[in-house]
């Protein structure tokens, strides 16, 4: 008996470890090197049904996510950019599998072959699925964009708890000339760059399927970075904000600028989005 009680504690302290569905992303070290000095931001913590995503891919982690199981869609992701070398444009789109049973494997897995391993267990009760934006109008918009990464870090963001409903013209124009602005600042100004994409849901617009809602469409994106230096010291920061219509218009805000815009949607002070706001 006490080989078995000591197999199975052994074991589940192997699934909390290796698992990339976490209770805070402060449990795993890997996790937080996402964070500019390792902050978690206040932002989106009393988002109700939320889950801290370690995102898995090829055995190892690329970003982090927090993901709104209500909504299905992120609250925001957190990665640190890279210099892309091109390649890595993903044709499959994955999902969390420790979303539908936390026994499940911990790695993101195409949501066709997970079905095809699972069959007659339904996948997409806390999470978006490939067939909700089939046909939808919209696009599937990456918020940790894949544009700012190397291989495999750049496969890694075609996971659909990294996307949101985002309208086809801002997503292929305005908001994509925004990523590749940022790209070149990144790669031009800093040693690293911390960055938060993130998406305010809307009150009642969703992706309907089958009369039911099932994907909310979000009114806003926005994202936020800190640039550092050699010696991991600040040296520029920013944000932006955009109406997920056909505007296609990105307002390029300062961070303080950007949490007075959040703070409209929360009730709860935002508090620092980096470590002392980005200063030094």
């Amino acid at each position: 008996m006490q080989t078995l009680e000591t197999w199975c504690a052994l074991l589940l302290i192997l699934l909390c470890v290796h698992a990339d569905v976490v209770e805070r992303f402060e449990d795993v070290p890997e996790c937080m090197s996402y964070f500019y000095k390792e902050k978690v931001p206040e932002w989106g913590v009393s988002t109700i049904g939320a889950a801290h995503l370690c995102q898995r891919f090829v055995n190892r982690y690329h970003f982090a996510t927090l993901y709104d199981t209500n909504h299905r869609i992120a609250v925001y992701s957190a990665y640190q950019f890279q210099p892309s070398s091109g390649g890595g444009r993903e044709t499959r789109w994955f999902v969390e599998p420790q979303l539908v049973n936390i026994s499940w494997q911990a790695e993101m897995k195409d949501d066709y072959r997970l079905g095809q391993d699972h069959p007659g267990v339904y996948l997409g009760k806390r999470q978006a699925l490939n067939e909700d934006y089939t046909n939808s109008g919209f696009d599937r918009g990456h918020l940790n964009p894949n544009g700012h990464h190397a291989v495999p870090s750049r496969n890694a963001t075609f996971t659909l708890t990294n996307v949101v409903p985002q309208n086809p013209k801002l997503n292929q124009n305005a908001w994509r000339i925004h990523e590749s602005q940022l790209a070149d600042l990144f790669q031009d100004k800093c040693s690293k760059a911390y960055v938060l994409v993130g998406a305010i849901p809307s009150a009642d617009n969703w992706i309907v399927k089958n009369n039911v809602n099932r994907v909310n469409i979000p009114d806003y994106l926005w994202n936020a970075y800190c640039c550092v230096d050699n010696n991991d010291r600040p040296i520029q920061s920013g944000g932006a904000t955009a109406r997920n219509t056909e505007d296609n218009w990105v307002e390029k805000l300062t961070l303080d600028e950007l949490g007075e815009f959040l703070q409209q949607f929360s009730s709860r002070p935002v508090g620092e989005l980096f470590h002392k706001n980005c200063r030094a």
